[in-house]
């Protein structure tokens, strides 16, 4: 048997839906053992041979997977990089990012962008980080390609992606896309929304309201529509897809969502911290830092889309880390019609949602489930990562779920050190992360040297 090379006892170890008492082993990278308190050790091991350290009460939890994080590195690391990407995550216990393919230059679209995206992480990940490829137009013919290289999934946009490299699908392209995707078995994600041109021309100026009011809840719930429309279209024509909605944020989606689910579709979505705990009542005009698109919406809408999560339609939680410098962000003139619309909260996200989820009811195995379990299995990396157990990666986290803090941009890891969270106090602080058994971060410091990887699937031509 190898050398245990770390021994974690907790009163709390997440497993499942619950905690027990008991001690983690980690061996060559991995999860030897979970060993409840009172059962005995795996043969060949004595406790009184190893040395096991105590965390008491302390939450022993497995590493977050975050599968939307867009790290815009090669081409905008003004906006964001590896390195300081994924150090803001493994502070904030994210041991997995998967990264979008905007807004990066040149974008994820090809096999060649993405080994250009390869080629400059050495010594940058602190984290492990997969890859989404981009379908675009005019390369949905190099989707084998692409996907061969090692992507994880693809994605599109409904509509402008807000880059022109990146230029929106059309329901002909989805439907060349979507038999390709489904033969080789990967999520195909899609940015929803449909301008349907009623609010083009009416001024937004510093007003949030009046933005809300500029990118309403039908135009998601009519992309998903068209979405649900043409995966029954492609599943009647032999080529059963799987299709992902990115950062819903309409509640009234919801039961159209449940309905294709039901009927055998492999629809699946996720919701962001933004949508959970803030909403539009209380954004003051001329704060920037709040637009994103989809919008932040109403409190109602808020509070469904917690009741969607708990019902299972909404699958799990991710940040939609979409940072931008902050002249982009027009902070000084408060134009939110001008700014970059993106919400900055990558290395927060583990307290703000279990804030709030303490508010709406639900235990923190739950919030794992959400934002550790579920991503890593929805982004093919189930054997590995989003539980603690033996053979999965030892990346593990500990956490005071009852210490809180203050988010101060002093704090943040992320390169722009901007977020609509400043001064707000969070529950829940992330005290270390393990990265396969070894210390990554620790008491507000990072460790000396990345040791992050790259994670590719790779695949034959079916």
């Amino acid at each position: 048997m190898s050398k245990v090379t770390l021994a974690l006892h907790s009163n709390r170890v997440v497993q499942g839906d619950s905690f027990i008492a008991a001690t983690v082993l980690v061996t060559d990278e991995k999860i030897l053992a979970v060993i409840e308190d009172g059962q005995p050790l795996p043969e060949g091991l004595a406790f009184e041979n190893l040395q096991v350290e105590e965390l008491g009460d302390k939450v022993l939890l497995p590493g977050l997977v975050d599968s939307h994080v867009h790290v815009n590195e090669p081409g905008r690391t003004e906006w964001e990089g590896f390195n300081t990407a994924t150090s803001a995550a493994a502070a904030g216990g994210i041991t997995t990012v998967v990264d979008m393919p905007l807004n990066c230059s040149p974008v994820t679209t090809t096999a060649d962008a993405l080994q250009q995206k390869l080629d400059i992480l050495d010594g940058k990940l602190w984290v492990d980080a997969g890859f989404w490829g981009g379908v675009v137009p005019q390369h949905i013919d190099e989707l084998p390609a692409l996907l061969e290289a090692g992507v994880l999934g693809v994605k599109s946009f409904t509509i402008h992606s807000g880059i022109d490299e990146f230029p929106k699908v059309e329901p002909d392209d989805i439907r060349r896309a979507i038999p390709i995707l489904a033969r080789y078995d990967v999520p195909y994600l899609i940015h929803a929304e449909l301008d349907d041109e009623q609010h083009h021309g009416d001024k937004i100026g510093s007003s949030y309201q009046s933005f809300l009011a500029s990118r309403p809840r039908s135009w998601e719930d009519n992309a998903i529509d068209m979405m649900i429309n043409l995966m029954s279209e492609a599943k009647a024509q032999g080529s059963d897809g799987r299709v992902h909605i990115v950062h819903l944020s309409s509640a009234d989606a919801v039961p159209a969502i449940r309905k294709a689910r039901e009927s055998g579709l492999k629809l699946t979505t996720e919701s962001c911290p933004h949508y959970l705990t803030l909403f539009a009542e209380s954004i003051p005009d001329g704060k920037t830092l709040y637009k994103c698109c989809p919008p932040i919406r109403e409190d109602e809408n808020r509070q469904r889309l917690w009741q969607g999560l708990a019902d299972g339609d909404i699958d799990f939680v991710v940040s939609d880390h979409s940072p931008c410098t902050p002249d982009l962000k027009h902070i000084d003139s408060g134009d939110i019609e001008k700014a970059w619309g993106g919400i900055s909260s990558l290395q927060f996200g583990l307290s703000i949602i279990w804030s709030e989820a303490q508010v709406q009811g639900y235990s923190l195995p739950q919030v794992v489930d959400w934002m550790a379990t579920r991503p890593a299995e929805f982004a093919g990396l189930s054997a590995s990562k989003g539980q603690i157990a033996p053979g999965f990666d030892a990346d593990l986290v500990v956490f005071d779920d009852v210490a809180s803090y203050e988010i101060s941009a002093a704090d943040i890891l992320y390169r722009n050190k901007i977020t609509p969270y400043e001064g707000k106090t969070v529950s829940g602080r992330v005290e270390r992360t393990y990265l396969r058994g070894s210390l990554v971060w620790s008491d507000g410091k990072m460790a000396e040297v990345p040791t992050g990887r790259p994670i590719l699937h790779k695949r034959q031509t079916p």
